[in-house]
C-alpha cells in the first residue's frame, strides 16, 4: 500500500538552500531565490515562489540559451566547444572554442584558443583569445599569451600580459598593438 507524504513535490525555502552561482564567480551574494517569496514567521506556513524573467548568474544577464558548466576538480582536455552560447569554467579546460560568452571563476582555468563575444575573467586564462565586444579581467584574473580585444576592463589586481592587440571589436580598426606585461593599478576602459 502506497502512502503519499502531503507535502510532496514541496520545499521550504529555509530548509534547502540552492547551489550560489554568484558566490564562485563574485557576483555577490544572492538572495537563494530566482523569484519572489513569501512565507510566514518561523517557516511555518506555504511557501510560495513566482520565478522571475531572468535568473541573476552573473553580469552578462543571460536569459536563455545552451550553457556549459564544467565544475571544480573537473578537467577538460582535448576538445572542440562549439554551438555553446555559455561556457562557465571552475575547474581546468583545455580546448578550442567559439562562443558568446565565457566566466571562468576564480579557482578555474582555461588553455587553449577562443573566439568570444564577452569574457568575464576571475580565474586564469592563457592561449589565444579573441574578444570580439568586451573582456573583463577582474582582480584576481590572469591572462596571458595572445590577446584581441574590442573593449577592455581591467580591476585592480588584475593581469594582462602577451601579445595584446585592441580595438578589433565594432569599430574594425586597430587602436594598438604591442607586446606586454601588465598589471593594472586601477580600473581601465578602452
Amino acid at each position: 500500500m502506497a502512502v503519499q507524504n502531503p507535502f510532496f513535490g514541496k520545499r521550504d525555502s529555509d530548509v534547502l538552500q540552492p547551489r550560489q552561482p554568484g558566490s564562485v564567480l563574485g557576483g555577490g551574494s544572492t538572495s537563494g531565490s530566482a523569484g519572489t517569496t513569501s512565507a510566514q514567521p518561523s517557516g511555518i506556513g506555504a511557501v510560495t515562489t513566482k520565478p522571475s524573467s531572468s535568473q541573476p548568474v552573473s553580469a552578462v544577464g543571460e536569459s536563455a540559451g545552451s550553457k556549459l558548466t564544467v565544475g571544480p576538480n573537473i578537467k577538460l582536455k582535448g576538445v572542440e566547444i562549439t554551438d555553446c552560447d555559455t561556457l562557465v569554467v571552475e575547474g581546468t579546460v583545455e580546448a578550442t572554442m567559439d562562443s558568446r560568452v565565457i566566466q571562468i571563476a576564480e579557482q578555474g582555468a582555461f588553455r587553449g584558443s577562443a573566439e568570444i563575444d564577452i569574457a568575464e575573467i576571475h580565474g586564469e586564462f592563457d592561449g589565444t583569445l579573441t574578444v570580439r565586444d568586451k573582456l573583463v579581467i577582474y582582480s584576481t584574473g590572469k591572462v596571458s599569451g595572445k590577446i584581441r580585444y574590442g573593449k577592455v576592463v581591467i580591476e585592480e589586481g588584475g593581469q594582462l600580459s602577451g601579445e595584446i592587440e585592441a580595438g578589433i571589436g565594432n569599430s574594425g580598426s586597430r587602436a594598438s598593438s604591442s607586446t606586454a606585461s601588465s598589471s593594472a593599478a586601477a580600473s581601465s576602459a578602452s
